[in-house]
């Protein structure tokens, strides 16, 4: 009994950024129609990550943000360093919120916008199985179009997945420049 619960301890610990999200059943549209239409450019694909990949030190190299820390964190982190807004840009990470699904967070990198309320990403451990999920569509469903509500694709159906995930908004690469101080006369 012992031997279960530290296996499943282990488990519940290298569960990472986030739980698996599962196709859209009966809202939007479907599986033949959404990869056609959606996809239609793209490869969205699953490949091997290594072992213990998780979602911030790949968001970290590939978009050269130098944060550490679990992904929820990199939002308040990057206050005053880099740019935060709700305006999607290519290179910029999608910083998701710590939800009770998203018990850590969750980042992807922004590799494509395609529409205003419709980008590309690339990230690590989505279905936590220490994967890199490339071309992967996400569209902003929020209210008020302001990124603050997402929907990510599911690979596996080639539909979009059927959960809604809060976010933070996006973190740019380029680093703040300091305001300059003005001298006294």
């Amino acid at each position: 009994m012992r031997k279960l619960s530290i296996l499943i301890g282990l488990i519940t610990l290298l569960a990472g950024c986030a739980s698996g999200d599962g196709p859209t059943s009966g809202s939007g549209p479907s599986a033949a129609g959404a990869a056609s239409g959606v996809t239609r450019g793209l490869n969205p694909r699953i490949a091997r990550g290594g072992p213990r990949l998780q979602c911030v030190p790949y968001a970290r190299r590939v978009a050269g943000i130098p944060i550490r820390g679990d992904a929820w964190t990199w939002w308040q982190q990057a206050a005053g360093k880099y740019r935060r807004d709700r305006r999607p840009a290519v290179g910029a990470v999608l910083a998701f919120s710590r939800t009770r699904r998203l018990r850590l967070g969750h980042l992807s990198v922004v590799t494509a916008v395609r529409s205003p309320r419709e980008i590309v990403v690339t990230h690590a451990n989505w279905l936590n199985r220490e994967r890199i999920h490339y071309d992967v569509p996400v569209r902003d469903v929020s209210k008020a179009n302001d990124w603050s509500a997402v929907r990510v694709w599911y690979t596996p159906g080639k539909v979009w997945g059927k959960s809604v995930y809060a976010t933070r908004g996006f973190i740019h690469p380029a680093r703040k420049r300091p305001t300059p101080r003005r001298r006294a006369s």
